[in-house]
């Protein structure tokens, strides 16, 4: 075996192409095992494998500095550069994360989960290089639909203007995690056809000059075009094209499911552990039910099919109804405010990770205008991912201070549903709705189904001494420390708000009735988030103490949710505790 024994990646600098053919069949099956017992992303890295023994025999890393667009591509990039026994030895598949990493290695230059970033990052380094009269290489590799984001054509248009070493490698596997949407890739398409001769070149266009790789699974022809460009005085783009999924035949023919997997049956393709959401299907199904019935209603995905995971044939179904922007989450928002300004009934939905990338658009685009779009937060919880770069608990902060934005948090399934109908009715108010994680398994009041009295909470037990105030995801464990409570003799209320964007101020004043403390507990960090605004309008009341529970202000990264949970005294057995000791003991 080759990959046992590459530390680095000059151990491959002298081999030839059979070594180097060995070589990515070995890297195939060690991502193929590790990936069908840890899962992980699949197609991009299969697709890639050739590239980055090509990059790293051409280029020598870690002084020439080759930058991974959203990481995805960046498993066989770990596999040359130190980090091989995290692929092929299972006791060590943990070691690595998903992303680059430079806590990791001297040859990841950047933390990157997000998408459309490769580029300027690039830019910036060459700028560095530049200023220092250094000569390292620049190379930004990216692909996986990445060209659709706003950011790499605003990189790109930079880099064109440089006048320095830049190497751009575009995989064009034509494909994002779905298929591709965007004029762009009917331009790209001239470009695979004509074999790169086509004169609708935007790279041309955006004053880089260009070489095109037909197979871009062959690792000597992209020896021969990276050698080409390398030292490269001028921008350039060298285009590849690649099979995603490349040498797994269930990837290669279901390109979109396998880009990434949970552990599967090697044999088979099947995954070993069928995973179903109640709130993905509900939303799915209200979407299909919903356009049926409004020809002016409208769902935007931004390269994720929303986050509900709308199949190929749904997303058929829906037609004209459904809009894929590409990886564009900022024209996903400016369009879902015109449609909305115009009549129609816009849902934008995508994870809570990538709503972080629009707070302008949400504050400029729809706020300021008060057009009445909807947003869906996918993935808003410390229990959904937990890769730094893809952290989905700072939502709250962010957008329950944008002004007129209703920023929903349901706590069941019901609720959301009643919610979401209401949402899509109402002609009022931009709404974003945090889609539940968890949450109550069936709701413990009747749910409303009209909204328009904004910021009134619910009460779910009316209670004397404490009162907990659970949001959203964590109404059920407000339930759960009330329980803990009750064995103790004191029966506590409990509080759903649902409105995370305003204060129910007669329900807060009506509190201090009957209550020394006040518990909040909510699924994201704790600053500038919703606890600290019921602290805040209690001020220094006389008897009364607040204590806010949530997570602290950190980049928790590849965590046990369980014992993240245990370290901010988010169990019902500690809250509990906790407020036991404060009516118990008071200061």
């Amino acid at each position: 075996m080759y990959l046992e024994k590459i530390t680095s990646p000059t151990d491959i600098k002298c081999f030839d192409a059979a070594q180097r053919r060995a070589l990515a069949q070995e890297m195939r099956d060690a991502m193929l095992k590790r990936a069908s017992i840890h899962g992980g992303h699949f197609g991009p890295d299969f697709g890639a494998v050739e590239a980055i023994i090509a990059l790293h025999t051409v280029f020598d890393s870690p002084r020439d500095k080759i930058v991974y667009d959203v990481s995805h591509q960046s498993y066989p990039h770990k596999m040359l550069t130190g980090r091989a026994p995290a692929y092929i030895d299972e006791a060590h598949y943990d070691d690595v994360s998903g992303y680059t990493n430079p806590e990791e290695s001297p040859h990841d230059f950047f933390n990157v989960g997000h998408t459309s970033t490769s580029i300027s990052l690039a830019t910036g380094l060459a700028k560095a290089r530049d200023l220092a009269g250094r000569k390292e290489n620049i190379i930004a590799f990216i692909g996986d639909g990445s060209m659709s984001g706003g950011e790499a054509l605003e990189g790109l248009n930079t880099a064109g203007a440089m006048n320095a070493n830049l190497i751009v490698v575009f995989n064009d596997n034509d494909q994002s995690i779905a298929e591709n949407h965007g004029g762009m890739y009917r331009a790209f398409k001239e470009l695979r056809e004509s074999n790169g001769a086509s004169p609708n070149n935007l790279f041309r266009a955006m004053g880089l000059a260009y070489r095109y790789v037909a197979d871009g699974n062959d690792t000597e022809a992209l020896i021969a075009a990276f050698s080409a460009v390398k030292d490269t005085e001028t921008p350039v783009v060298v285009h590849i094209r690649t099979q995603k999924g490349k040498g797994y035949k269930f990837a290669e023919e279901n390109r979109e499911a396998w880009h990434y997997c949970g552990p599967f049956d090697i044999e088979t393709g099947k995954a070993k552990h069928a995973a179903s959401d109640p709130y993905a299907k509900a939303s799915v199904d209200f979407v299909l039910e919903t356009a049926k019935a409004n020809p002016n209603f409208v769902f935007i995905a931004a390269g994720t099919m929303g986050g509900i995971g709308l199949s190929p044939s749904k997303r058929a179904a829906l037609g004209n109804q459904y809009v894929d922007v590409g990886i564009a989450e900022e024209q996903a928002v400016a369009m879902a405010s015109g449609i909305a300004k115009a009549g129609g009934r816009p849902i934008f939905g995508t994870y809570s990770t990538f709503f972080q990338r629009v707070y302008d658009q949400m504050a400029q685009d729809v706020a300021v205008n008060d057009n009445p779009a909807v947003f869906l937060s996918v993935g808003a919880s410390m229990y959904y991912m937990n890769d730094v770069t893809h952290l989905g608990f700072f939502d709250i902060p962010i957008f329950s201070n944008i002004p007129n934005l209703v920023f929903l948090a349901p706590a069941s399934l019901a609720e959301y549903k009643a919610t979401l109908a209401w949402s899509v009715a109402q002609t009022a108010h931009p709404v974003m709705i945090r889609m539940p994680v968890g949450g109550y398994e069936e709701s413990p009041y009747e749910v409303r189904t009209d909204y328009n009295e904004l910021n009134k909470y619910q009460v779910v037990t009316e209670g004397a001494d404490v009162a907990v105030i659970g949001v959203g995801n964590f109404a059920a464990l407000a339930s759960e420390a009330a329980a803990e409570l009750e064995k103790e003799g004191i029966r506590a209320t409990i509080v759903n708000p649902i409105y995370l964007s305003g204060l129910d101020t007669a329900l807060l004043d009506s509190l201090k009735e009957k209550h020394r403390l006040v518990l909040t507990l909510e699924d994201g960090i704790l600053d500038g988030g919703f606890g600290q605004k019921i602290a805040s309008y209690y001020g220094t009341d006389v008897g009364l103490r607040v204590r806010n529970y949530g997570l602290s202000k950190e980049f928790h990264d590849r965590y046990d949710a369980a014992k993240l949970a245990r370290a901010h005294h988010l169990t019902a057995a500690q809250i509990a505790a906790d407020a036991l000791a404060a009516i118990r003991h008071p200061r």
